[in-house]
């Protein structure tokens, strides 16, 4: 019998951010299967739960916290045994990270196609693992699904078949959308931090290249904690493990350090906040539909579709972030610009696009039961 399901590799939070409404149009056709390279389980139970989706059919096991080769070889191991014991009709990665490149290669290596959602990112930045990641996943992929037109333009210019591209917009606008609580849950959520509306900047810092560096970080924090506003922190591990680490929690002293934030609460803040300040990739899309401004505290980026819209501006820590804090808060009109800015990531049927790309593609028809 031909494969009847797909399987979703999924390992960190924002693949089942991203990946939900696909897996939820798919319905009983959604097979879906955790890596556990995020192994935190704040940043991981609690999301499976808020989407509505049902346990793993499938979970790996021993993968958080290895090196990144060794949780390569790991994955690609265990996806492989995993596949060729129950071949899917395809595979859907998403993104760029450790998960989304190992499935992909697994389900090469096993003959099953290859769904890529988010492809064509390129940062150009040879240094960030997750560049490498989406250069791995390119070449082995049967179907990417763009999120923009450049992305989309990326590929082909890689000499990507046209018909092996399509533009979907990205998921993370629906997720966004459908996430947010109501307004007045949101203005709790706001009280029971002791901000208001405008008056606070929120904040994450995670990545290796901002976490790895103690001066680096170190003229991040400084340069936050000097800020006039309150600064809301949520911590992620890793970043909580870099400050004691390198011997930094003084430096972060007067900001509001809080523990990491379900999905939900994130987005109440992100909305009402005056700015924003990460180095995520998913806030970069996030802040496109809250519109709120946001400083991408990065050397390169992989979106240049929200610079180009006005939402995100890049700068390195030092004098590019104190000129962007500066210039971006004293901005009066920025607000209004923003509001009426449409996100260049679509309008919130990107998952719609990609789950009839795959049925048209790698699903027959389901079976239509006759009566008895």
């Amino acid at each position: 019998m031909s494969p009847t399901d797909v399987a979703l590799v999924l390992g960190t939070r924002p693949e089942i951010v991203k990946l939900a409404g696909v897996a939820r149009l798919l319905g009983p056709r959604a097979r879906i299967v955790w890596t556990g390279q995020h192994w935190d389980p704040t940043l991981t139970t609690s999301f499976f739960e808020q989407y509505g989706l049902p346990r793993p059919d499938h979970l790996l096991t021993g993968i958080g916290g290895e090196p990144r080769g060794r949780q390569l070889g790991l994955m690609v191991s265990a996806l492989s045994d995993h596949f060729a014991a129950r071949r899917p009709a395809a595979v859907v990665v998403q993104g760029d990270t450790n998960s989304a490149a190992a499935g992909a290669l697994a389900a090469h290596c096993a003959g099953v196609p290859v769904v890529h959602v988010e492809a064509g990112l390129r940062s150009f930045d040879r240094a960030m693992p997750e560049e490498a990641n989406r250069r791995l996943i390119a070449p082995v992929a049967d179907l990417h699904c763009a999120p923009t037109a450049t992305a989309a333009a990326y590929l082909l210019r890689e000499g990507i078949e046209p018909q092996r591209v399509v533009v979907t917009g990205n998921t993370v606008v629906e997720a966004t959308l459908e996430t947010l609580p109501p307004e007045g849950r949101v203005r709790r959520i706001l009280a029971e931090h002791g901000v208001v509306p405008d008056g606070y900047v929120l904040a994450t810092v995670h990545r290796p290249e901002n976490t790895d560096d103690p001066a680096r970080l170190t003229r991040i924090l400084d340069q936050l904690a000097a800020l006039a506003l309150p600064v809301l922190l949520p911590l992620h591990p890793r970043t909580a493990a870099a400050l004691g680490r390198l011997r930094l929690d003084h430096t972060a002293t007067a900001l509001r350090r809080i523990p990491p934030l379900d999905h939900a609460t994130f987005l109440a803040l992100a909305r009402h906040s005056r700015l924003l300040v990460s180095d995520s990739g998913g806030v970069q899309e996030e802040c496109t539909v809250l519109k709120r401004p946001l400083i991408v505290v990065r050397n390169s980026t992989e979106r240049p579709e929200a610079v180009a819209a006005g939402f995100a501006r890049l700068a390195r820590p030092g004098p590019e972030l104190a000129t962007a804090l500066r210039e971006v808060l004293a901005d009066e009109t920025l607000p209004a610009r923003l509001a009426r800015t449409p996100s260049p990531y679509g309008t919130g049927d990107a998952s719609t696009t990609i789950v009839t790309a795959l049925r048209a593609r790698y699903l027959t028809p389901a079976p239509t039961l006759l009566p008895a």
